[in-house]
């Protein structure tokens, strides 16, 4: 009899615990009908892409900057340390092996509570499935119906995807704090390392931050952070995934962690320039949401270099301005900033305009960016001096000039004289004079573009074969982009260029006359690693013979050897370079553009109002500029191996008379060695008698070649 009643008794709970079952399967079914309209699809579950930074790398692959609206980086699970889901699953979800989406024990629980308290929303239960239901389709705020949404659509997140990928998305997707979404971001802001290599200790400190990140953040609030962190390790221990011993042990560790510094990144110009590529490219969309990777050509060193060269030798500068400023002094208010009249009494201020400089460093041979600095501070000035200022660059410019000449039949042999000139131009009359206001008289070319004398580059573009139209077909050719105008002031550089212009055409020297069109990017790819461009080949055209290329290289040579660049020298850069100085008549802008076989580097230092820059004896870019390249050209270089400049075919030396011209007779005094074309080499020896005999000048006091033949002689 009483098994008869037991028996009974059974069918009926199994018949009620059926009933129930059924009953909340037609719910859980009604429920579904009624917010299947706003759950999301088959597709969309199947799709799940948490939006992802744009990371944009060097050419060696490091690092130099991410742009996000959500810091996020993608790990995949395997390079998740089982730490990490230990702690997560202890505090977050300790049956969440054993559920299916939601937890019936944990909801039962908290439905209970909430009912005693009279609010329906007080103390949630939502499992690790379920918060992921939130995060990726729902809003956070707390009313029923968005619960049930999380419920069902949890549910179906574990129909379509495995715990695993669960766990991986979850940790991928979840706020850390500080900007940080997901384990990888979270794991180099506050320990400036891969998620992979995270210790117990950190792991803890980071699921401690899932509760809520900004009163839990270990930088700004490390007591709070470590009271949470000992929290973790007693989760730990109540699931026996730690002994006490341990987790003791482990609490009475001090709070480690190691910041990255995100502000603005390494080359935050370079990087600028990228955003804004991106930009335009593929829209704000992509650049911040798709995980796109860009592929630079930039080295991480050399833009240390580059930066490093100019912060010292800028804040020497700076300070040597400010030593030479006398305050008060209405002469030098241009180089000031006022500041408020309410002022404390007694407070003295001392407020000084930043110099600023720029530096673009390419590779020669195929043009790529390798460092790059728009300006002393980004934070301060975001204008970019490498592309977007339009100034003047002074003696920088002759050397096109001289490319004219040369490619045109001079030689560096050629004598000009230095001597004054007055010039007509709009009905008003232009006396040039050189930088020391000394005229040297009779020069050949070469020494005159060694010391830069401004009488005889302007004279050399008054010449038939090299006038300034011709000049700036060859300024536009070498890749002078900028408006040039055909004036005499051309040839001493009065027109305004920018410094990735300029750049661009020095490198052309050393590269033999081919022109290598500077890049920065050699690949993009989207979130899967599938490239979506790439730079498949060097665009390069020759625009000098190598023959022209080489005289040029080996007059810019002798500018660094013992010219104006001898500087250089003096602060111990010992390689194989050319290089041009810069500076214009009123010292804003100061230049010093050098290159050796393999790299090419530009500096510019000024102000950016155009005030000048000279307002002690000798700030030139000689002192302003070249101090920087020196230091930069000694530290990249030292990372490259010993190489001269390539003779081409075609070139040969010899000593000539600069009396006539011609090849040296043992007979002839003023004699000079240098190097010569097949075209300009002299044919005959010199067959004059030297007892004073100025029959070799013509009138405008250049030394004839075989051209004057026959011409009267003055």
């Amino acid at each position: 009899m009483e098994d008869k009643k037991r028996k009974k008794k059974n069918r009926l709970a199994v018949a009620i615990g059926a009933g129930m079952l059924g009953v909340f399967l037609l719910a859980v079914i009604g429920l579904i009908a009624i917010f299947q309209s706003d759950l999301p699809s088959l597709d969309q579950l199947h799709n799940i892409q948490p939006s992802l930074a744009a990371r944009v790398l060097d050419k060696n692959g490091k690092l130099l900057k991410e742009f996000y609206k959500q810091r996020r980086l993608m790990v995949p699970y395997e390079k998740i340390p089982p730490y990490m889901t230990d702690c997560l699953l202890a505090v977050e979800d300790r049956r969440f092996y054993d559920h299916w989406g939601i937890d019936l024990r944990r909801l039962a629980g908290a439905f209970i509570h909430n009912i005693v308290s009279l609010d329906l929303t007080s103390q949630g239960a939502s499992t690790l499935t379920q918060q992921l239901a939130r995060s990726l389709f729902l809003s956070p705020e707390k009313i029923v119906s968005r619960k049930i949404k999380e419920a069902l659509t949890a549910i179906k997140i574990e129909q379509t995807y495995s715990k695993q990928q669960i766990l991986e998305l979850y940790l991928n997707q979840h706020y850390f704090g500080k900007g940080a979404y997901g384990i990888e971001a979270a794991a180099s802001t506050y320990f400036s390392k891969h998620a992979s290599e995270l210790t117990l200790p950190e792991c803890a400190v980071l699921v401690g931050l899932l509760k809520s990140p900004n009163p839990y953040n270990p930088i700004n609030h490390p007591d709070k952070a470590t009271r949470r962190r000992n929290i973790v390790y007693k989760a730990l221990v109540e699931c026996g995934k730690l002994t006490r011993q341990a987790a003791d042990s482990l609490s009475k560790l001090p709070l480690t962690i190691n910041p990255s510094d995100e502000r603005n990144g390494t080359a935050p110009y370079f990087t600028e320039m990228i955003r804004q590529y991106l930009s335009d490219k593929y829209g704000e969309e992509a650049l911040y949401n798709s995980g796109l990777t860009v592929y630079t050509t930039l080295d991480e060193s050399y833009q240390e270099y580059a930066e490093t060269a100019v912060r010292v030798k800028l804040a020497e500068l700076q300070n040597q301005m400010q030593k030479y400023i006398k305050p008060g002094n209405p002469k030098y208010a241009q180089y000031t900033i006022a500041v408020p009249d309410e002022t404390r009494p007694g407070t003295t201020y001392r407020i000084y305009k930043q110099i600023q400089a720029a530096l673009l460093c390419l590779d020669n041979r195929t043009g790529a960016v390798l460092a790059y600095i728009g300006g002393k501070d980004f934070d301060q000035s975001k204008f970019n001096r490498v592309v977007q200022a339009l100034r003047q660059p002074g003696s920088s410019f002759k050397p096109i000039v001289y490319t004219t000449a040369i490619d045109n039949g001079f030689k560096p042999t050629d004598l000009f004289m230095d001597s004054p000139i007055v010039l007509t131009a709009g009905g008003q009359e232009w006396r040039p004079s050189n930088f020391d206001e000394k005229f040297e008289g009779e020069m050949t070319l070469r020494d005159a573009l060694k010391q830069s004398r401004n009488l005889v580059a302007i004279k050399l573009m008054m010449e038939p074969t090299v006038t300034a139209e011709q000049v700036i077909d060859y300024a536009q050719k070498m890749g002078i982009t900028t408006k040039l105008i055909p004036v005499p002031s051309l040839a001493i550089g009065s027109c305004e260029v920018t410094l990735w212009d300029m750049t661009s055409v020095f490198s052309i020297f050393p590269n033999g006359g081919i022109r290598r069109e500077p890049y920065y990017i050699t690949k993009i790819t989207d979130r899967y690693g599938t490239i979506i461009y790439e730079k498949k080949k060097y665009e390069q055209t020759e625009v000098l013979s190598p023959q022209t290329a080489y005289i040029m290289t080996n007059m810019l040579q002798s500018v660094i050897d013992n010219g104006t660049g001898y500087p250089a020298r003096a602060m111990g850069f010992d390689r194989p370079a050319g290089g041009k100085t810069g500076t214009t008549n009123e010292h804003t802008d100061n230049w010093f553009i050098g290159f050796t076989p393999q790299i090419t580097c530009a500096v510019w230092v000024g102000y950016d109002d155009k005030t000048t820059i000279g307002i002690w004896k000798g700030e030139v870019g000689a002192t302003t500029a070249l101090p920087i390249w020196t230091e930069f050209m000694k530290s990249a270089c030292s990372d490259l191996p010993v190489e001269d400049f390539a003779v081409p075919e075609g070139i040969f030396t010899a000593t000539i008379c600069l009396e006539s011209g011609k090849l040296a007779s043992p007979r002839c005094s003023r004699v000079v060695t240098d190097i010569f074309t097949e075209r300009t080499l002299p044919k005959s020896q010199c067959d004059l008698k030297h007892y004073g005999d100025s029959s070799a000048r013509n009138k405008e006091g250049r030394f004839k070649s075989d051209d004057d033949k026959g011409k009267k002689r003055f």
